[in-house]
Order: structure tokens, then sequence, then C-alpha cells
């Protein structure tokens, strides 16, 4: 059985969140209206990973995003090109957030909309995923704590969480080497530990090269959880 940290109830944690994502949704929107930055990015990668699984079954893939933001808050949506067991043919990520400094500690507070299009009729395709990243400097090494919540996931998966917790360290000026590792928590779908290492570097000021290995110790799951070594180019706006 997964392990659920808060120890509400099912039925108050699934009356609360939606509550909270409308008033952050509520706040988000209007800075996202009236937009003080804007910034975007298009990339390929010899395959689209996302969770640690393999989600283009070894072929490369194609993706882009936008993020418009305003004194902390900031709406944002990405895309990918995508082949998965449902029959989807990409994966549509749109969310708003909010970005607060405390304590020393840098957050990144999300509700996010997840949607599969091209899945087969009836394959529940679309859900919400509530998400918090924690992130702070240690000496030279950059540390982030990420805690994602989905109250009703894809096809027949229900409750799920992903926590990770990745570091990071600067090589040189341009390059980044950085590793984590995640669990995987699910009432009715696949429960895995997932890791991933590799490095990024600026080739120019919008150009970074990012090269990294992916594995889980789900490989009985199937091909997508098996260990892979991505390369993606990605081209910032």
């Amino acid at each position: 059985m997964p392990f659920y940290p808060a120890t509400v109830s099912r039925r108050a944690r699934f009356t609360r969140l939606p509550i909270l994502a409308g008033l952050l949704a509520v706040c988000a929107l209007p800075a996202a209206a009236a937009a003080q930055s804007f910034e975007g990015q298009v990339g390929v990668a010899s395959e689209y990973v996302g969770k640690g699984l393999g989600k283009s079954d070894g072929e490369p893939s194609v993706s882009g995003s936008v993020e418009v933001g305003s004194g902390g808050f900031y709406a944002s949506v990405f895309a990918s090109t995508a082949k998965l067991g449902s029959g989807a043919d990409a994966e549509v990520i749109s969310a708003v957030g909010y970005r607060p400094e405390f304590a020393g500690f840098e957050f990144d507070l999300q509700v996010m909309n997840r949607d599969l299009p091209g899945s087969n009729p009836g394959y529940d395709r679309n859900y919400w995923e509530y998400q918090a990243d924690a992130s702070r400097k240690l000496g030279p090494v950059s540390t982030r704590l990420r805690v994602n919540y989905t109250p009703d996931g894809a096809g027949s998966t229900r409750e799920a969480w992903w926590i990770e917790l990745q570091g990071g360290v600067a090589l040189d000026s341009k390059t980044k080497a950085t590793a984590a590792v995640a669990d995987r928590l699910a009432d009715g779908g696949a429960e895995y530990v997932a890791w991933n290492a590799g490095m990024k570097r600026k080739l120019t000021d919008n150009v970074t090269l990012d090269v990294r290995w992916f594995d889980t110790d789900g490989h009985s799951f199937g091909e997508a959880y098996e260990g892979r070594l991505v390369g993606s180019l990605a081209l910032s706006f």
C-alpha cells in the first residue's frame, strides 16, 4: 500500500486541494494578463522522459514551452511529442504558480493540468497535479526537494506521489553536474524508485546541451522503466 504523508482523510484532501488551486489561479491569471516577464523554450531530445520513464518509445521528441509572470506569480504551458501505451502522441502541461522566498529557501508552488492528446477512447487522459519545490544552496551544492501529488491520475491510477531530491554543483561558469533520486508511490499504478545523473552545459547564452542517464528499479514493469542515456538540446528566448 502507498504511504500518504498527509493524515487527513482522502475526502478532505480532495475538497481542499481544488480550493487551493482556485485561489492560486485567481492570483496568477491577472499577473499573466499584466505580464512583466515572458520567456520560452524549444527543444529536441533523443527521447522524452517524465518522472524517470521513457515516454516516446525510444524515439526522438520535440518540445516547447512558454511562461508569463509578474511579481512572483506565473502561468505556463509545456508540450512535447510522446508515444504512450494509452495511444497518446503528445503530453501537454498547463500550470499556474507562485515563487516566493523565505528563510533562505526558494519555493515554487504549482497547480498543473496534464493532458494526453491522442489517447484511446475511454481512457482517463486528463488530470490535476499539485507540486511544491523547495531549493537552497549549501556551499557549492544546489539542492532541491520536490513533492508532486495527484488525487486521480491517468488511466487506472488514483492517488499518486512523486518525491524527489536533487543536488547539483557547478563545474565551471557554463557547466553544471546534477543527480537526483525519487520515489513514486501510487494507488492503482506502478511504484518504483527512479534516479538520474548527468551534465548540463551552456553552448551559448541561449542554447543548452544536457546529457543524462535515467534508470529505475522497476525494469519488470516494461521497457519504459529501463535505463537510458538521453541527450537534449534547448533554445531559450
